[in-house]
């Protein structure tokens, strides 16, 4: 039952690109055409499992068979794979969300269970995934700033490392830093951005986050960058540095969002309102949802990121507005991060014995299908990238947004 289901969906949704599937009982089943855009595919089902289990849950029904082997792929990679079902289906071309009430409440309930995020879960959930070795992490990231977030493009052909570098002038620009300045940098992974802030500006930084080895590595990172005077790092929760009584002049939050989960957005923008400045500038990059908000998929809740939730707009916004924090700049990155993903994906695939030899095969399998299901969602679903710059003061910074572009120029050139 669940077999011939699982057809006549893909056949109906399969347009462009070519995916066939071998079922356990040996029948064959082709769906689409060639397309040059997408791949030409086979997969063989090895149990009759497979097809119930994907009509069930498409990605975690999927993600679980192709890492327990019981999804092989006979032709072509994963991400083809996975583009060839995604893109089908573009976000653009949907029809529009209208949520009653009842599905409203749904998705509210829903993130009570699921994102809670409470102090007493948020670090294991941290842990989860941040925690399961520093070796990895280097393996597929920049080895210039070690950044697990999005890039910035502005050019085609630049390097990996190139784009983090101009990543992170671009929020630098934003930041506005004077002489002198603390800075606060919420989620502050193995130091990257604290210490690019140090080696180009009069300023201090406190970097924070709830994992023990990427603490231990910016601690290290930042001595050999000759920066340790100026920053330091710290294993501690934004929620308790809050109540410390601390100011800064500017919060910098970097890929942390994320993790924060829904019902704790108020009280992150309560914690960063006290811990600013009168005058100071936050700039809040996050992976975004485009239109209406939504739920983390099983496979990501599962697998990938426990907790974590990626926000509509409205969601970040409307959960600033109460304290009192203008939203002075909103930019919205709409493929950068697909380019990332492919190159972390291209690192990856090309570093797969040492992963193997690190964990094992269905870990590796996990992980190529979590990079293949969100290049995807970059690609043809509803992710983005939204960085959005906030002030306490309307005169805190200046009139137009020219300042920013000086600004970046200038530490590109320097």
């Amino acid at each position: 039952m669940f077999d011939k289901l699982l057809d006549r969906v893909l056949q109906s949704h399969i347009k462009r690109g070519v995916l066939e599937i071998v079922h356990a009982d040996g029948r064959e089943v082709r769906c689409g055409a060639p397309d040059p855009q997408f791949g030409n595919v086979r997969i063989r089902f090895t149990d009759t499992r497979v097809a119930r289990d994907i009509v069930r849950d498409q990605s975690l029904g999927a993600g679980e068979a192709y890492m327990d082997g019981r999804l092989v792929l006979e032709r072509g990679e994963i991400m083809e794979l996975v583009e060839i079902v995604k893109g089908n289906g573009a976000w653009e071309v949907k029809r529009p969300v209208r949520r009653g009430l009842t599905g409203k409440l749904k998705l509210a309930l829903k993130a009570r269970l699921a994102e809670a995020n409470r102090q007493t879960s948020a670090r294991s959930n941290v842990s989860h995934h941040y925690d399961i070795g520093n070796d990895l992490y280097r393996m597929f990231l920049d080895s210039e700033h070690l950044q697990y977030s999005c890039a910035y493009w502005p050019e085609d052909d630049m390097t990996l490392g190139e784009a983090q570098t101009a990543k992170l002038a671009h929020i630098a620009a934003k930041l506005a830093i004077e002489p002198g300045q603390e800075v606060l940098d919420i989620g502050c992974g193995w130091g990257g951005m604290a210490i690019y802030l140090a080696r180009h500006f009069d300023c201090r930084v406190l970097g924070i986050t709830l994992s023990t080895e990427q603490r231990d590595l910016a601690i290290e990172r930042a001595e050999a960058a000759g920066v340790s005077d100026k920053v330091s790092f710290e294993l501690v929760d934004y929620r308790d540095l809050a109540a410390y009584n601390l100011k800064f002049d500017r919060i910098v939050s970097v890929g942390m969002f994320e993790h924060v989960g829904r019902p704790q957005f108020d009280t992150f923008f309560d914690c960063c309102a006290r811990l600013l400045t009168g005058d100071g500038v936050i700039l809040l990059h996050t992976i975004g949802r485009m239109g209406v908000p939504g739920a983390t998929d099983a496979f990501t809740r599962k697998y990938i990121f426990p907790g974590g939730y990626i926000p509509a707009l409205s969601e970040i916004v409307s959960a600033s507005e109460p304290y009192r924090l203008i939203a002075t700049d909103v930019e919205t990155m709409r493929l950068h991060y697909a380019r990332t993903l492919r190159a972390w994906y291209a690192n990856c695939a090309a570093n797969r014995e040492a992963i193997v030899s690190l964990y094992d095969e269905r870990f590796y399998r996990m992980w190529m299908f979590y990079l293949s299901g969100a290049t995807a969602s970059f690609e043809h679903g509803g992710m983005c990238n939204y960085q959005v710059q906030y002030a306490r003061n309307r005169y805190a910074l200046p009139l137009t947004r020219d300042y920013m572009r000086e600004a970046e120029l200038g530490l590109l050139k320097a």
